[in-house]
């Protein structure tokens, strides 16, 4: 390892080839743990690298229009062969440029979920029930989803495999849809990327994929960034990260008529119902300090906020997460960055009125760490001044909001803003349901994923999943970002044929192929199969 850190700039993937870019301008990862900085330098690339990158996608985006089902889900099922095998050296990366641990986090999970993702795409490409053929015989007018043409992907901070730009869940679906993909990597974790860009790479050359299937670039400049998600030979852009960054590339991207994805800022609010607290005190505080503390909070579905009915069994509750918080070590934060981002977002709060129960403060210790933070607030102070309590503060705080009664929990859900989850716990003998019916339909509407009795940390990867929800948690409440086959709709475009010849046809469009999912009207009865 140490040896390959002294090699010089990591260069590029661009059709299909290893490359030097354009820029002289470098950057380096830092290992959070320690702060340090890490040897190996990776470019910031110019325009002219996204350039030859967007004609290479064009290219590759007219190859797969006919690449049969089975070549594309090869390449899937070949790269998460490829990830398998070459797991070690890409956990080692990724803990060391996210200072998440390597087990169980990396290993034990997230690498078994990204190569889920990849199996299970790989699954959907063959079955095709994403592309929800329907054949009107009668007027010989057919219709399925087809690709959409190049996709851009820029991954996240916070999962190094299962959400990056060359591997994660976005980039599986975008295959899937038979595009090619432009992957931005995250520059907290280049080397990882790079590493998986070698296997997709591989992948891509054993299974005979058009160059330019799979291409990756490290960083670019705010304003290439824009220009990117704007270009006409882009067909879609996916974004996991922050709200800023997120709404500045949407309004390029809507102003060029692009299709944009964005997954943003969630507060997930979590209420505790009275008899919930009452029949299981100690193991509720457990789960909310279990859910607020993983990744040192830094999961988009991390509980920001929870609400209580303000009673001696609430007030034990609050004391006791205070407890579980203070004995515990801070983990590392996966940047300095992110760390002065908490500590403002702390003093936000503080400065709108909340009052702060414990942590508050730096932690003397290696690389960026915060202590861990519980805040408090009344609900009368949360509807004073909501617009400056409902904020997203990404780490290891959350802050309690105590309510008097049903019509000031009400009021606030009525205010919140979207959010990709909301938890409600209540008691199992029933008497919290009328409660439930009352509170259930507001934060129903206001949230993707509604959970009862469970955290919202911890995201399946199922067909039935919503990783998605109102803004501002993402930009379109109808789309997901995790679950195979559902995903991959944001990469698809609707492709009508009307009179055309049955041998120009997709194949999933022609008479002789029989598959369970497609629609017929055979002298006007509309049936399946």
């Amino acid at each position: 390892m140490a040896e390959e850190l002294r090699m010089e700039t990591a260069e590029i993937l661009i059709d299909g080839k290893w490359q030097e870019a354009t820029s002289e301008t470098t950057f380096h990862a830092f290992n959070p743990a320690t702060g340090e900085a890490l040897a190996k330098t990776f470019p910031v690339s110019e325009w002219a690298d996204c350039d030859l990158a967007l004609d290479a996608a064009s290219r590759a985006a007219t190859a797969l229009q006919t690449m049969p089902p089975d070549k594309l889900a090869a390449f899937l099922d070949a790269y998460a062969a490829n990830l398998v095998a070459a797991s070690a050296a890409i956990v080692e990366a990724a803990n060391e440029e996210t200072g998440l641990p390597v087990a169980p986090r990396l290993k034990d999970h997230e690498l078994p979920r990204t190569v889920n993702q990849l199996r299970e795409a790989a699954k959907a490409v063959r079955e095709e029930s994403w592309k929800n053929p329907i054949l009107d015989l009668e007027r010989n007018i057919r219709s399925c989803f087809g690709p959409i043409g190049p996709v851009v992907v820029f991954g996240p901070n916070n999962f190094p495999l299962a959400f990056n730009g060359v591997s994660g869940g976005d980039f599986a679906a975008a295959i899937a849809a038979g595009n090619p993909v432009i992957a931005k990597a995250h520059p907290l974790h280049p080397n990882t990327t790079r590493l998986l860009a070698i296997e997709a790479n591989k992948a891509a050359v054993e299974t005979g994929m058009p160059d330019g299937t799979v291409q990756m670039i490290y960083n670019i400049s705010n304003e290439d960034g824009l220009r990117l998600v704007s270009d006409p030979r882009i067909g879609a852009v996916a974004f996991t990260g922050s709200r800023a960054a997120g709404l500045a590339l949407k309004k390029s991207a809507d102003e060029a008529g692009k299709p944009i994805y964005l997954e943003m800022s969630s507060i997930n609010p979590v209420i505790f119902l009275p008899g919930a607290i009452a029949q299981d005190e100690d193991r509720l505080t457990r789960e909310l300090a279990d859910s607020c503390l993983a990744a040192a909070g830094q999961q988009c579905t991390s509980p920001n906020l929870f609400f209580l009915w303000k009673d001696s069994n609430s007030e034990s509750l609050i004391t006791k997460l205070a407890g579980i918080f203070d004995q515990r070590a801070p983990q590392p934060l996966l940047s300095l960055a992110g760390k002065s981002h908490l500590e403002s977002g702390v003093s936000s709060l503080l400065n709108a009125g909340a009052q702060l129960v414990t942590g508050g403060h730096e932690v003397d210790a290696p690389g960026y760490r915060y202590a861990h933070t519980v805040l408090r607030v009344s609900a009368s102070q949360f509807l004073a001044r909501h617009r400056d309590l409902e904020r997203e503060v990404f780490g290891n705080t959350t802050m309690a909001v105590t309510v008097e009664n049903t019509e000031e929990l009400l009021a606030i859900l009525e205010l919140l803003e979207g959010n990709l989850t909301g938890s409600i716990y209540s008691s199992k003998s029933g008497i919290d349901d009328s409660l439930y019916a009352q509170i259930e339909p507001l934060l129903r509407k206001k949230v993707g994923r509604l959970l009862n009795d469970k955290m919202p940390t911890g995201v399946a990867v199922s067909p039935a999943m919503q990783h998605g929800g109102p803004f501002p948690a993402t930009s379109h409440p109808g789309f997901t970002a995790v679950g195979i086959p559902t995903a991959i709709a944001r990469f698809a475009m609707l492709q009508c044929y009307d009179g055309v010849r049955e041998d120009r046809l997709p194949a999933v469009l022609r008479n002789t192929i029989q598959n369970p999912h497609t629609w017929r009207s055979i002298n006007g009865a509309w049936t399946r199969g």
